[in-house]
């Protein structure tokens, strides 16, 4: 992005569409959630009833998922979804910082929102973060050769619409994800471009060192999108802290979904002996 278009968004109000706010529950600090590609909302299904009788929990549906507007003019990158988001959140009117958590590509977006408006946000959780930089930027060939085979398999699911709707409503129906999993006519230019826009290509690493709060991971041991290589990267930053759940994936699963409401309220904790 040129200095004019990132002046411009931080100075001129954000035409970007609302996103549907899909809950809003509780009452105490807020946490906000952001979703992962092919989703919705209820990815927190299992989360934000442990929360709700002491935060304030809101998600959204991102651009283009859900019940949320899908522009036909917007191409998905980063920042048209960030943009959206920050919309939303204005449209909130919060009177204090909030605890942002994304899931998967929401991750992706909170990385960025949380480096971008750094006096918004007191702490960020990434959950099942599919971060990657690119092939020849990694020295390790093995993982390169791991980090490749994620991006020609994302280019394949992108460029055979077919076969990737048929294998998400098979895995849909086999594993009872109806409202988790979708990719559909009604979504797919959004799930095509923020595949290629936002996760094949992205700065998660970049966004990551610039956030000025504390930042927990957690994800799963057996997570399917995780690259190892990369996560070895962000863990060595000092504000971050890793969570690994065993015998997890990469769904928010009742597993994993224990173990971030656990991180939420021991990070609620300190910061309130901090007070």
């Amino acid at each position: 992005m040129n200095l004019w278009g990132a002046l411009r968004r931080r100075i001129l109000p954000s035409r970007a569409p609302l996103l549907n706010i899909a809950a809003d529950e509780g009452d105490g600090p807020v946490i906000i959630f952001l979703h992962g590609i092919a989703s919705s909302a209820a990815t927190f299904a299992h989360v934000i009833p442990q929360l709700s009788d002491h935060y304030r929990c809101i998600s959204f549906d991102l651009l283009g998922f859900g019940e949320s507007p899908s522009p036909a003019d917007s191409n998905y990158t980063i920042e048209d979804h960030v943009d959206s988001i920050r919309s939303t959140v204005h449209s909130l009117k919060l009177d204090a910082p909030f605890i942002l958590v994304g899931h998967s590509l929401g991750s992706l977006l909170a990385a960025r929102y949380a480096a971008a408006h750094p006096s918004k946000v007191s702490r960020l959780v990434l959950v099942s973060p599919p971060i990657y930089v690119p092939p020849n930027q990694i020295g390790d060939p093995l993982i390169r050769a791991r980090v490749g085979a994620y991006m020609r398999a994302y280019e394949f699911l992108r460029t055979n619409k077919e076969f990737t709707m048929n294998t998400v409503d098979t895995l849909r129906r086999l594993f009872q994800l109806d409202d988790i999993l979708d990719v559909s006519e009604h979504n797919w230019r959004a799930f095509v471009l923020s595949l290629q826009n936002c996760i094949e290509t992205q700065t998660t690493v970049s966004d990551i060192a610039a956030v000025r709060v504390p930042i927990d991971v957690v994800y799963g041991s057996l997570d399917q999108f995780i690259a190892p290589g990369t996560m070895r990267i962000i863990e060595q930053m000092r504000h971050v802290t890793m969570h690994r759940v065993e015998a997890n994936d990469h769904l928010v699963r009742k597993r994993l979904a224990k173990r971030l409401v656990a991180v939420l309220d021991a990070g609620h904790e300190l910061a309130e002996k901090q007070r």
